[in-house]
C-alpha cells in the first residue's frame, strides 16, 4: 500500500525528532551534575563563560586556554600516605627477596617491618630512597607495566577500593567541561610522571604528553639493536613548589590561564597562574569531608594546606569546600541530595 504525502511528510517529522531531541536534552544538560550551586559553582562557570565569550573583554583565544591540576589531593585521593608511596612500599616487598640487605638497611627494613614510625622518622630523604629503589634501573616501558599492573590489583587500605575508583568525581567533570569549552587540560604534580602516565588517560582523559611530573635522570641505550630509555637512581626535577612553575614554563610554554590545586605544594603554580595578564581562575580543593573522605589542611604532614590557605583567603582564589559543594565525592558513591552531607571541617581551617 503507497503512503500518502501526508504520511510520508508525518513519517519524516517524527524521525526528525527522535534524532534531535536527543541532542537538545544532551545540550541542555548539566556539565556539572555533582557539584552543587554555591560560590565555587559560580565562579567556575563565571570564568570560563567569560574567557570563551567570542568578542568579550574576557575573551582568550583556544590555544591559550590553558588548564593546570594538581593530581594527589586535587584529582585523587591521597590520604593515609600518597598512593604512589604505597605502591613504592609494595613495590619494596615485592623485590625484598632480591636485596636480601634490606632487612638491616632504613628505610627498606621500617618497609618491611610494617614500621611506620621508622618510615616516618626517615623523612623525604627516606621516600626519595624508596622511589629511587624502585622506579629505577628498568626502561620507562617496563616501569609503566610495573605500574598499571600495581593499579590494576592493589587496593586501598582504609576504603578497600582500587586506587583509580578514588578519583573525585567532580573534577572528572570539571576537566570534560574544560575541554568542552575548548581547554587543554594538563596534570602538574609532583608524583612521578611515569607512574601517573599509567593511567591519566584512562582515568582523566589526559594523554601522556599533556602529563608534567618529577622525572629521574634517564638515557638512551642501544643493547643490540634494542633500543630503550634507562630510567637512573638520580632526581632530575621536583616537580613540587617553586618547581611546577619551571616545568610548566619548560613543557607547556604558555602561562595557564586556570590552575586547581590542593596544598602548600601547589602555591608557586597557582601565584603563577595569577600572576599573568587578564582574567584568571586559581582554586584549592580543601578536605573537609571527613565522613566521605578526609578532613584534614594546616596540621596534616600529607596534603598539608596552610599557606597557600591564606593565600587564597587574601587574594579571592577559589576555596571547594568538598563536604559543602560537592553531591558526591568518588564516581560509585550516591548522589548526597543534602547540602549539609558529610560537613565536617577541621578546626584549624576556620
Amino acid at each position: 500500500m503507497r503512503q500518502s504525502y501526508a504520511q510520508r511528510r508525518w513519517l519524516q517529522t517524527v524521525l526528525c525528532l527522535l534524532l534531535v531531541v536527543p541532542l537538545l536534552v544532551q545540550a541542555g544538560a548539566d556539565p556539572l551534575p555533582s557539584w552543587r550551586e554555591g560560590p565555587s559553582r559560580q565562579a567556575i562557570e563565571a570564568f570560563v563563560d567569560a574567557v570563551t565569550e567570542q568578542g568579550g573583554k574576557d575573551f582568550v583565544p583556544a590555544p591559550e586556554r590553558i588548564a593546570v591540576f594538581d593530581n594527589d589531593g586535587t584529582l585523587w585521593s591521597e590520604q593515609p600516605l600518597y598512593f604512589e608511596v604505597l605502591f613504592a612500599m609494595d613495590e619494596v616487598k615485592r623485590l625484598a627477596p632480591q636485596h636480601p640487605q634490606w632487612r638491616n638497611e632504613q628505610p627498606f627494613k621500617a618497609v618491611l617491618e610494617n614500621d611506620h614510625k621508622a618510615l616516618a622518622a626517615q623523612g623525604m630523604d627516606g621516600v626519595l630512597k624508596i622511589v629511587a629503589a624502585t622506579h629505577s634501573q628498568m626502561s620507562t616501558e617496563a616501569f609503566v607495566t610495573r605500574a598499571g599492573n600495581w593499579l590494576a590489583t592493589a587496593r586501598h587500605p582504609t576504603t578497600g577500593k582500587p586506587y583509580t575508583e578514588m578519583v573525585f568525581q567532580p573534577m572528572l567533570e570539571l576537566l570534560g567541561y574544560l575541554r568542552s569549552r575548548g581547554f587543554r587540560t594538563y596534570i602538574v604534580s609532583g608524583g612521578e610522571v611515569a607512574f601517573m602516565r599509567a593511567f591519566a588517560e584512562k582515568v582523566y582523559g589526559i594523554p601522556p604528553e599533556q602529563v608534567i611530573g618529577t622525572t629521574l635522570a634517564a638515557e638512551f641505550r642501544d643493547a643490540d639493536g634494542q633500543l630503550t630509555i634507562q630510567r637512573l637512581p638520580k632526581l632530575a626535577h621536583n616537580d613540587d613548589g617553586p618547581g611546577k612553575p619551571v616545568s610548566i614554563d619548560a613543557v607547556i610554554g604558555r602561562r595557564p590561564i586556570l590552575a586547581f590545586g590542593n596544598s602548600d605544594g601547589d602555591l608557586q603554580m597557582l601565584q603563577w597562574t595569577t600572576a599573568g595578564e587578564g582574567r584568571r581562575f586559581a582554586g584549592l580543593v580543601h578536605h573537609t569531608d571527613a565522613s566521605r573522605e578526609w578532613a584534614y589542611d594546616r596540621q596534616s604532614k600529607i596534603g598539608h594546606l596552610d599557606k597557600a590557605l591564606d593565600a587564597a583567603k587574601a587574594k579571592g582564589w577559589t576555596v571547594v569546600d568538598m563536604a559543602q559543594e560537592w553531591r558526591r565525592v568518588y564516581p560509585s558513591e550516591e548522589v548526597s541530595p543534602s547540602s549539609t552531607a558529610g560537613a565536617q571541617q577541621p578546626a584549624s581551617s576556620r
